[in-house]
């Protein structure tokens, strides 16, 4: 099934969307319970890539790590501040089987909730952790060495890094996951790359998942390249067992084999530490871009501008996004204001556009990764209503599948700086036309902005304001031909302009 050149997806917390449709049923929910109107909406807001964080099989030994790790306690008393023994539920990334949860309905609910979206033209999204399994996971008593170990000293020196396991083959001491930063995550056990079992293995696990979904997201991924397993694991990372150490990197077999098998299958990449470019080389779709969240979240629009330079085709394979599960609400870290030229310049440029659930309705508190419930918030309606009006312009065919074109912003007046605070871009498609001009700075900003048509010195050109479709503005097109586009704007401001030419 074909998709857009610049496609949306829709991520959902699985755990949290069930509780909350079981509540209203007054019985536990699974994915048979979603209603087609749900299924419908996602259609009509435009979304192609459903994304269903959650989905896999966790086990009751990472559930009782989340229970008793007194460090993630505050955290569950800041989100959901009544929160009890039961709202804990372990990490959804602490998998112990690529197999739906049973709580979800099993592998029957989810061959026809993708059934259910194929038949809207929407494809799915699962995860797959290639970092890490859960502590029960199989594996770590047929297979130890699949996984870093560790000597008796790496346990007594670095506690929190290892773990003492039973196995069939005795008791061993294997590694947390963890990336080079950070402490392991207690509630996993780290996977060895330079083992060429596990590779192997892994390649079966994304055959299995492949003949679930349309695509992955992999959670982490920059953290199985080799550097990154040098700069982590060093010498412990050389397989137990003895056998000879496999030094290339997974994902281009990896991602190979995947569309090799199933064609179209989507491979989208967390991924952090300047690896984007890395990863989109050796086979994903889409990377993360968090450095451009970064750049928005800084205000800088000198650096958001230069960001939006870098080659077409990193663009096109960049997942842009306001918010995941992982950073802030939006709503909490983005004034108002702030967040609506945000969001305009994140889902209006090129690449994979990433909306997560409860960004348009205004949620300010994050869901922890370790719950299954939520605290309840009021729905912001002016930002909801704002999300109504930029879905509808990222439905729009030019944006999906059209030519876009960074704009120069220009000067308005001698000594006025304000220009600079501008970023302006263009699409174009079989005839349709959307100029987009942000002032993304603090203050009233002023320029011109050079447009890119071709057949500007006919008689006028119509500017249709989308965000506003009672405002309409005519101009001369030989004057913006000469002069460019005049743009007036307050503190982050915005144009969504449909240009119509006349002749």
């Amino acid at each position: 099934m074909a998709g857009p050149l610049y496609p949306a997806l829709y991520q959902i917390n699985t755990r949290v969307w069930l509780h909350e449709l079981g509540v209203t049923l007054v019985r536990p929910a699974t994915l048979e319970d979603i209603s087609d109107a749900s299924l419908d909406q996602f259609a009509s807001d435009g979304f192609d890539w459903v994304w269903l964080l959650g989905i896999w099989q966790t086990g009751e030994t990472g559930r009782q790590v989340s229970l008793r790790q007194p460090e993630w306690q505050p955290e569950y008393r800041e989100l959901l501040p009544d929160f009890t023994a039961d709202d804990v539920c372990g990490s959804p990334f602490a998998v112990r089987e690529y197999v739906v949860n049973r709580e979800f309905g099993g592998p029957r609910a989810l061959e026809q909730f993708r059934k259910r979206l194929a038949e809207r033209g929407i494809r799915l999204m699962l995860d797959f952790v290639p970092n890490h399994t859960a502590l029960d996971h199989p594996w770590v008593h047929e297979h130890p060495e699949f996984y870093v170990s560790g000597s008796e000293e790496d346990l007594t020196r670095e506690p929190r890094n290892y773990r003492r396991v039973d196995t069939r083959h005795g008791s061993r001491v294997l590694a947390h996951g963890r990336d080079p930063y950070f402490p392991g995550w207690p509630d996993t056990l780290q996977l060895n790359y330079r083992h060429k079992g596990l590779r192997e293995a892994m390649l079966g696990v994304l055959d299995s998942i492949a003949a679930q979904c349309d695509g992955v997201r992999c959670d982490m991924a920059m953290l199985v390249l080799p550097d990154v397993i040098a700069r982590t694991w060093g010498d412990r990372a050389r397989p137990a067992d003895g056998s000879p150490p496999v030094d290339d990197s997974f994902w281009p077999a990896a991602t190979a084999r995947g569309r090799l098998r199933k064609p179209g299958f989507l491979f989208m990449a967390e991924a952090y530490w300047d690896l984007e470019w890395t990863l989109q080389q050796q086979g994903f779709d889409y990377t993360y871009d968090k450095r451009f969240y970064d750049r928005l979240h800084a205000q800088d629009a000198r650096a958001v501008r230069g960001h939006l330079l870098a080659d077409p085709e990193y663009q096109r394979r960049s997942a842009r996004f306001l918010e995941n599960h992982d950073e802030p609400r939006a709503a909490a870290v983005f004034p108002p204001a702030v967040h609506q030229a945000a969001a305009v310049l994140t889902f209006l440029v090129p690449g994979l556009r990433f909306v997560h659930e409860g960004q348009r309705s205004g949620r300010r508190l994050r869901t922890s990764n370790h719950l299954r419930r939520r605290a309840p918030e009021p729905v912001d309606q002016e930002l909801k209503s704002y999300y109504v009006r930029l879905l509808a312009c990222m439905r729009r065919p030019e944006v999906r599948d059209g030519d876009w074109r960074l704009l120069d912003a220009e000067p308005a007046w001698d000594r006025n700086p304000t220009w600079d605070r501008f970023i302006a871009f263009s699409w174009e498609d079989a005839g349709r036309r959307l100029l987009v001009a942000v002032n993304y700075g603090p203050t009233q900003g002023q320029c011109y902005v050079r447009l890119p048509y071709r057949d500007l010195d006919r008689d006028s050109v119509v500017l249709r304001d989308l965000t506003n479709p009672t405002l309409t503005y005519e101009r001369d097109g030989g004057d913006l031909a000469r002069r460019g586009l005049y743009v007036d704007l307050p503190a982050w401001g915005y144009h969504l302009f449909e240009v119509t030419v006349r002749g």
